[in-house]
């Protein structure tokens, strides 16, 4: 790690002493460099993955611009989230994929705060976009006439840039506060990419206020969306428990069942990363459950909207013919 020396003037006036303050230049992400002759093994695995994933949400996101029977609210916010997630594996996994092949973590300064407040912006975004489409299957089920006049496309377009723009603040303040902290215990970050628990244990002094402030905002990030999921969600079963015929049941559990899943993934990885007790510290169970929420959701997400969704595979069927027939 390269490091460079500030010197503090003297002051007579105020009789300051003078002080050396150290500053890293660079970080070292550690990673999976600990495991190094399975690097190309894992490089394969994470390349495969990261092709999936580009693969998997691309596809969602032709599908639903190019289908005249997808040009709907729910397949909207499904498009978007679908491109979120192509953005949030494209912050780590290209890094990672890099540090495996050359087996050097350096990261500097600058681009361990870039990735860090864009891969927290992403993941904050997502957060309030899954509330926005469980509000969207609120609407379509439980005022199901109304649907059409609540959700147009106006509507529809300001719910997904205001997740954007609620996301960004939070994110952002946390990245300056985090990155004005100094660093004295070491320059090697245990992970695979810039985040905010492995760098606050490479702080020094009192990082209490910083601790509490990141549990505080992470409740608000993931708490206050999750509760208007749950909300939303209690309402609509209670609605479809309601429905005098069983095949209604069986449409509506079958429209909101996907949305489920993904939201248990997402939420139920992310909350035990950043919302476990400090005493609970395994590092490589960390990683693990990091690469749960940056890798395998964005896998799995494409899957689950594709597989149990009728007018998805449908879609599916009619586009290929026809782009094999090209």
């Amino acid at each position: 790690m390269q490091l460079r020396n500030v010197t503090l003037p003297k002051e007579n006036k105020w009789k300051i002493t003078e002080i050396n303050l150290t500053v890293p230049v660079e970080f070292v992400l550690v990673g999976f460099s600990d495991i190094p002759k399975l690097h190309w093994f894992l490089f394969g695995i994470f390349l495969f993955i990261y092709m999936i994933i580009l693969l998997g949400n691309g596809i969602v996101i032709l599908i639903t611009k190019v289908e005249p029977t997808l040009q709907t609210p729910m397949y909207f916010f499904i498009t978007n989230f679908s491109f979120l997630e192509i953005c949030y594996v494209s912050i780590t996994l290209p890094r990672m994929l890099m540090d495996l092949c050359t087996l050097k973590g350096n990261i500097s300064f600058h681009a361990c705060a870039t990735q860090m407040c864009f891969f927290l912006i992403v993941g904050a975004t997502e957060c309030f976009l899954l509330a926005v489409m469980a509000y969207d299957r609120y609407v379509a089920i439980c005022n199901p006439l109304y649907y059409p006049l609540i959700m147009n496309h106006k509507l529809c377009k300001q719910l997904v840039v205001g997740s954007f723009a609620i996301a960004i603040p939070i994110p952002v303040d946390h990245t300056y506060q985090i990155f004005s902290l100094s660093f004295c215990k070491s320059y090697k970050i245990n992970h695979f990419f810039c985040d905010i628990p492995p760098l606050l244990k490479l702080a020094c002094g009192d990082i209490f206020v910083n601790e509490m402030m990141v549990y505080l905002s992470t409740l608000l990030i993931v708490t206050v969306p999750f509760l208007l999921i749950l909300v939303s969600y209690s309402r609509i079963i209670s609605t479809i428990l309601n429905l005098p015929s069983n095949t209604g049941r069986t449409k509506a559990f079958s429209t909101c069942s996907s949305h489920l899943i993904v939201v248990f993934l997402f939420y139920g990885s992310a909350s035990i990363t950043y919302l476990k007790p400090k005493s609970i510290e395994y590092e490589g169970t960390e990683k693990i459950l990091c690469l749960f929420y940056t890798t395998l959701t964005p896998v799995f997400n494409p899957l689950i909207y594709s597989l149990r969704n009728k007018d998805v595979t449908g879609a599916l069927r009619k586009f290929f013919p026809t782009l094999l027939a090209l």
